[in-house]
């Protein structure tokens, strides 16, 4: 795993919007991904909440990891939904996906972003499902 680790890792960090959002990587496993951000003022909408753009990158971002470490290497997202499911409040967001199914060439994943408060409690605020599609092979882990 730590191969695919590295990879990630090279991936995440030569994103540039990822940079800018403040977004870390923090956790790759076989077929799942955890990306956050802190909420900073820029990142919010006019109500406070933070915008359904920063809610929706880190709904792509984590489907596509996911999705490329079950498909074994870079990857891009085909398609994906979102669905909103209350205000994101608070200091954090948290993406968390995981593959739900993958072939040769293509994976199906969900990811749900949640918001974090003062205290740490986490509240979901939206839900994704994509799918994500292989754009270069490379050798899967023990290959």
């Amino acid at each position: 795993m730590s191969d695919m680790t590295e990879f990630a890792n090279k991936i995440f960090s030569s994103q540039p919007f990822s940079n800018f959002i403040g977004a870390e990587l923090d956790h790759v496993g076989k077929n799942s991904a955890q990306i956050s951000a802190m909420m900073r003022e820029d990142l919010r909408q006019q109500h406070g909440y933070a915008h359904g753009g920063v809610i929706s990158y880190l709904a792509d971002n984590s489907l596509t990891f996911a999705g490329g470490l079950a498909l074994g290497g870079d990857a891009l997202t085909a398609e994906f939904k979102i669905n909103y499911v209350s205000p994101a409040r608070g200091k954090k967001l948290i993406a968390r996906a995981s593959t739900l199914s993958s072939g040769s060439r293509q994976a199906v994943c969900q990811s749900l972003i949640y918001s974090v408060d003062e205290e740490g409690t986490e509240l979901l605020c939206a839900a994704a499902q994509g799918t994500i599609v292989a754009t270069s092979p490379t050798p899967r882990e023990g290959n």
